[in-house]
């Protein structure tokens, strides 16, 4: 059973966009799916890594898109991505050294923290963005 399920109310009306939040909610629901099996740290720790590569990688895309298209609310919306990025690498260092374990708390967070993005920021871009 997914973590995540993909919503049309999750959708922000841009197709490129839209593709890389649906590859997030894949990688979210993949570290679910290792840690229910049990999957070593190795695994999880590929995993945590490739997530917050493609992280960093949409918040790139979506930041440079907002760029080109003089999106009013970029810098308050790479605020809250420069953050999450912080957050996740602190994540993944801590596990990496043995000081986090790998929880339902961090799921949690990691799948709150996507969905209300999508929903309350990246929404706000949608209307602008698809206007241009």
């Amino acid at each position: 059973m997914a973590l995540i399920n993909w919503s049309e109310d999750l959708s922000v009306k841009v197709n490129g966009l839209d593709n890389q939040h649906k590859k997030l909610v894949d990688l979210i629901n993949e570290l679910h799916n290792a840690m229910k099996e049990g999957k070593g740290k190795e695994k999880l720790g590929v995993i945590l890594n490739e997530l917050i590569n493609y992280t960093k990688y949409h918040f790139s895309a979506e930041e440079e898109l907002m760029r080109q298209k003089n999106f009013p609310g970029y810098q308050q919306h790479k605020s809250e991505h420069d953050a999450l990025t912080k957050k996740v690498v602190e994540f993944s260092e801590q596990f990496a050294s043995g000081s986090l374990f790998m929880s339902n708390e961090v799921l949690v967070f990691l799948k709150d923290w996507l969905i209300e993005h999508i929903k309350g920021t990246d929404k706000k871009y949608s209307p602008y963005l698809t206007a241009k």
